[in-house]
């Protein structure tokens, strides 16, 4: 996290974050992450602890009950910049979200999923 600070404050990078606020709040942030950390022992124990360790599989979303639930408590902590839609995306991009529409070469058929919490689709 050190790391990260640092590189966002270096205004000679150019693949920089150039918005202000955002850099402020991604540096205030990290205090925020770090404190989650201590809270739950890693902040992967945080986010799965909002499903009990299981997988949602749903498909054809954006945002959900769970990034809603998350992205508010976050925001509760203090968090800034932290809305549904990205909380969503990283739910994705981690696995706690399984999305992969039935195309798709990732796919998995749920019902051969025991680590799944629910099935919807739209």
């Amino acid at each position: 996290m050190e790391k990260i600070r640092c590189k966002w404050c270096n205004r000679n990078n150019p693949n920089m974050i150039r918005n202000r606020k955002k850099i402020e709040a991604a540096i205030h942030n990290i205090k925020i992450f770090r404190d989650i950390q201590k809270e739950w022992g890693t902040f992967s124990n945080y986010i799965w602890h909002f499903t009990d360790g299981s997988i949602i599989y749903e498909t054809g979303k954006t945002s959900s009950a769970l990034s809603d639930e998350i992205s508010k408590d976050m925001k509760k902590r203090g968090m800034k910049f932290i809305g549904t839609i990205t909380m969503y995306a990283y739910l994705q991009s981690i696995g706690v979200i399984y999305s992969h529409d039935t195309e798709c070469f990732m796919y998995k058929d749920s019902r051969q999923r025991s680590d799944c919490l629910a099935v919807t689709s739209d």
